[in-house]
């Protein structure tokens, strides 16, 4: 599992991927996002708008973010 400290109140699942390096670019976090590899605390997440905040999870295939 890996942490990623976030240092506002909540962040966008597309921003949260960059962010916290499991993706390189906007354009391939928006493609994982629309493929349906992405999931929040459990529930496959298909909005990259999705507003994230401290203690929620993302998983992409079996690496997991936690965000504090």
């Amino acid at each position: 599992m890996n942490e990623v400290k976030i240092y506002t109140d909540t962040i966008k699942l597309n921003q949260f991927l960059k962010w916290s390096r499991a993706v390189s670019s906007g354009a391939e976090a928006n493609a994982l996002i629309r493929s349906g590899l992405v999931k929040v605390n459990g529930l496959i997440a298909t909005q990259r708008g999705k507003k994230l905040k401290r203690g929620d999870r993302v998983t992409i295939d079996d690496e997991e973010y936690i965000l504090k």
